[in-house]
């Protein structure tokens, strides 16, 4: 019997396969939302949206997508494929390392799953993918008008943000101010400035802010306590962040949790701390 066809997921497929993960994988992402996730332009000729394979009928039984972007690591210009919303119907499940395969066949991409089913997890790490930190560091939002009183504050303004940015931060500022579930501030003074990408979120019934990531990781840490009182004003109780992103340990009240899912990588020149939560998924879509 002949294998299923499996194809690569054109522009003009993208929102049948979208509609198909509506039906099959979760309902409460519209299709016409799903796709405009694979259609970021992120500074790579995309050379797909994934794969998908189809019966003999040819419908759409299983696929997984792939979004794509290139951006700065150290300096370097990196070509990163993110792996999402891989999904395979239950007579076709054989057929599912097929399309992992066929991504990361792929030459001159780091790869990375940043929200994986704990099944997809385990089919990644077959695959020589590494799990990446999954601990987070919780800072106790308090005022700090020390910090302020040296001239470092927050920028939410959305017509004054990318101004006062450097040229790198602002280009990330303008690939994610699109999306609406995103929130964006710049913390710093003078020229030292982050971008700094979050959501509102709760935890332990708080209100909290949870970081997604920014651009500058060492101005990041210095101003999280200015960062952190700027959103005790916003009515949020606690600040949370990734502790993989963190170049050091805040001088500042927090603590660590444990016991959340695994982002899996796989490069043979990068680390965790290198591998962004932007330009992925993660933004992409509202997780």
């Amino acid at each position: 019997m002949a294998l299923p066809k499996l194809e690569p997921i054109r522009d003009e497929d993208l929102l049948a396969f979208c509609e198909f993960l509506h039906a099959n994988l979760n309902p409460s992402h519209p299709a016409d939302v799903w796709a405009d996730a694979f259609r970021q332009n992120w500074g790579v000729a995309k050379p797909n949206n994934g794969f998908l394979i189809r019966n003999d009928a040819g419908q759409i039984v299983g696929g997984i997508g792939a979004i794509y972007a290139a951006y700065p690591v150290r300096g370097q210009l990196e070509q990163f494929c993110n792996i999402t919303s891989w999904m395979v119907l239950d007579a076709y499940r054989t057929q599912s390392m097929r399309l992992a395969m066929a991504v990361i066949s792929q030459p001159g991409f780091h790869f990375t799953d940043l929200s994986p089913t704990a099944v997809v997890e385990q089919s990644l790490k077959f695959l020589k993918f590494k799990p990446m930190n999954e601990a987070r560091t919780v800072l106790f939002n308090l005022p700090a008008p020390q910090q302020r009183l040296t001239g470092a504050g927050v920028i939410g303004n959305p017509a004054r943000i990318e101004a006062v940015l450097d040229p790198a931060s602002a280009k990330v500022y303008r690939d994610h101010k699109h999306f609406p579930w995103l929130r964006f501030v710049a913390v710093g003074r003078g020229k030292d400035r982050s971008l700094v990408v979050y959501k509102r979120a709760i935890l332990k019934h708080l209100p909290s802010a949870e970081i997604i990531g920014f651009t500058n990781p060492e101005i990041f840490l210095r101003y999280l306590p200015v960062l952190g009182c700027h959103f005790l004003l916003s009515g949020m109780a606690t600040t949370r962040v990734e502790s993989r992103l963190l170049p050091g340990k805040p001088a500042w009240p927090h603590t660590l949790l444990t016991g959340y899912r695994n982002r899996v990588f796989r490069s043979d020149t990068l680390g965790e701390a290198d591998i962004q939560n932007l330009y992925s998924e993660y933004v992409a879509l509202d997780l």
